[in-house]
């Protein structure tokens, strides 16, 4: 007793001898904060739609976790949109996230000048904005069929609460490229299939909604979603996506009497490119004898305008750390107590094996080498005063000879990107790299006889620099694309010798010879997000250094094809006119996000295209010009 009495004396006289602390600096102030921000945006993003289904949804996750509660009396749930539609009327305009009557505006102009639907128009999203759904039926994945497996709150749930079945669900087959057994993973379908990526952050929405004001539907305009994990000779060998893309647009153009508007996003561009226009002429997929059979002048004859909306025609930097260490700028700039949670919950290797497993994101890696992103004194979109090259795409910082000595192999300079990407490249499994050859190139061609010789190796219907645009002189593109946001452009890495949990390879393998097993059998390699550097151009944070771009996709990449590539008769023979929309990044509170962008898409497909002008706000063309094309 008189111990119990001690340390109760003792505490007491601890927390006395504590400075006191603002009930704000603590988590009795911070906790129930965070909760009320959590419950506000949840309630900014939740449409009057979603409520009538909110009983059936809360069911279907007590029955997927077994959870039982006593049987409770009805609810009338029309009561609660009502009340909720009326809550939502009374906040100002301003601040909603969601649709108001602004979205239409741009469309509702265009049909006010008296204009109206011409061209069907096919719409093919980018990289992750296609939703996919589950189709197994598998005892231990009957539960997801027909979930969102990717795309929308659901996918949310499952990676929270069923993070390993969601990966094995996700990831490929790393030597087939395909469904691993037991999982069936399709693209959703529909307009819907990738309108929005999660509530409140849209994709094709707003496109669509100001289509429909001129007088577009489901007959004249077709979204086609696609499995974007697999590699483009598989999305034909497993889904016949071209084989259906090809046969839509045929019957588009025989329906509606008028040739088709394509409209792409980032990967969706260089799929469409791999597809018909390929930056090649005839022999690319749809006009290849071996593949679609639409013969020479498929392009020519059933395409009018082609709309490249932020095309990663040459690659993106950020793809490269994705597949090196399952990193980006996103991921890096959290707070240490976010990139704890982060780490411990979605690890970086978990993250990498997951991109390494998807061949189709691998056409995002970066193109044309040294000659266009740069060496280690120069790169064509360096800036006027800077003081390091963006052409160093992967640096390391010095270490003293002592560990250096210590670190044996573990580079320390800089690298290229030509030599990261070898390097990247020697860091993933055999499996990854076979893929990789099997079904892209990364080179630069000049050579006139060999780029002709390219339209029949599918391996380089992928890179703009290695192929000709179609024979389609009467084909009109335009590249659309934001500026003037930050864009993660070249990296800083750390490398370290780790304990791999390696497993032997066969049962009951042993070896011949003992080894020390407490000695580090594989090195770890993560960006260096301890190292800033504010003293020199361009300025790194948390290890990443910043470039010009759309803030996902690199300046260089988004243009320099446009304005420069594409204008020499070597990659574009049918001199097919390219206009270059750049859209800046200036956020006007007045207008509906995406406007300047549906009014391009509004007016080709309205068939006022003529109206739209080339607009350069970037230093592109001086880039585009240092790059060497001849």
């Amino acid at each position: 007793m008189s111990r119990s009495y001690e340390q109760a004396l003792s505490l007491l006289l601890v927390s006395k001898a504590l400075p006191s602390r603002s009930i704000f600096s603590t988590r009795r102030f911070l906790f129930p904060l965070g909760i009320c921000l959590g419950i506000l945006l949840g309630f900014s993003l939740i449409q009057t739609t979603d409520i009538q289904d909110m009983q059936a949804k809360i069911q279907l996750l007590m029955d997927q976790y077994d959870i039982a509660f006593p049987e409770m009396p009805g609810f009338d749930f029309s009561v609660v949109e009502q009340e909720w539609r009326r809550l939502r009327s009374n906040i100002p305009e301003v601040w909603k996230l969601n649709s108001d009557g602004r979205e239409f505006k741009v469309g509702e102009e265009a049909a006010a000048r008296g204009l109206t639907a011409k061209h069907p128009i096919v719409l093919i999203p980018g990289v992750i904005s296609t939703g996919l759904e589950s189709w197994s039926t598998t005892p231990e994945y009957r539960p997801f069929f027909r979930e969102k497996m990717w795309g929308g709150f659901n996918m949310v749930s499952q990676v929270t609460f069923n993070k390993e079945k969601w990966i094995q669900a996700m990831m490929l087959d790393p030597i087939t490229g395909l469904d691993p057994p037991g999982v069936k993973i399709r693209a959703a379908e529909g307009v819907s299939a990738a309108s929005a990526f999660i509530q409140g952050y849209w994709v094709w929405s707003k496109i669509v909604e100001n289509l429909a004001a001129v007088n577009y539907d489901t007959n004249n305009l077709y979204l086609a979603p696609y499995d974007w994990r697999l590699a483009y000779t598989n999305l034909e060998e497993r889904d016949g996506y071209f084989s259906k893309l090809k046969m839509t647009i045929e019957g588009l153009k025989k329906r509606q009497k008028t040739k088709v508007v394509v409209a792409a996003h980032s990967m969706g561009s260089t799929l469409l490119t791999y597809y018909s226009l390929s930056y090649s002429h005839s022999m690319k997929w749809v006009e290849s004898p071996a593949h679609g059979g639409g013969g020479p002048n498929w392009v020519e004859d059933h395409i009018d305008t082609y709309v490249s909306v932020a095309g990663t025609h040459l690659g993106v930097a950020k793809a490269m750390s994705a597949f090196m260490s399952g990193e980006m700028s996103d991921t890096v700039h959290l707070n240490p107590a976010g990139a704890y949670v982060l780490e411990r919950f979605f690890s970086r290797k978990e993250r990498r094996d997951l991109f390494r497993s998807w061949a189709g994101s691998a056409s995002m890696w970066i193109k044309g080498g040294d000659a266009i992103w740069g060496n280690t004194s120069w790169a064509p979109d360096d800036r006027s005063d800077a003081t390091r090259s963006h052409g160093q795409l992967i640096s390391f910082r010095d270490k003293s000879p002592a560990d250096e000595s210590a670190s044996g192999t573990l580079p320390t300079g800089n690298m290229t990107s030509m030599e990261a990407s070898n390097w990247i490249l020697s860091h993933t499994p055999s499996s990854f790299q076979q893929m990789l050859q099997s079904n892209y190139s990364l080179g630069f061609e000049k050579n006139e006889k060999a780029l002709k010789q390219n339209d029949g190796d599918p391996t380089k219907w992928s890179n703009p620099l290695e192929v000709r645009l179609p024979n389609a002189p009467s084909l009109k593109m335009i590249c659309a694309y934001g500026h003037g946001k930050q864009t993660e452009r070249s990296y800083w890495y750390r490398q370290e010798y780790s304990f791999d949990g390696t497993t032997p390879d066969a049962p009951n393998a042993s070896c011949e010879r003992q080894m020390n097993l407490t000695i580090p059998l594989s090195k770890s390699t993560w960006i260096d997000a301890e190292f800033s550097d504010t003293m020199n151009k361009p300025n790194v944070a948390y290890g990443v250094a910043g470039g010009e771009g759309d803030g996902t996709v690199n300046l260089l990449s988004l243009g320099a094809m446009c304005v420069g590539g594409w204008k020499h008769p070597r990659w574009n023979p049918a001199n097919i006119s390219i206009t270059t929309v750049e859209l800046p990044h200036r956020p006007d509170p007045t207008l509906p996000r995406g406007a300047p962008l549906n009014e391009i898409i509004v007016k080709v497909a309205t068939g006022v295209s003529h109206e739209i002008q080339e607009t350069i706000f970037s230093d592109i063309m001086e880039y585009a010009r240092k790059i060497q094309w001849d």
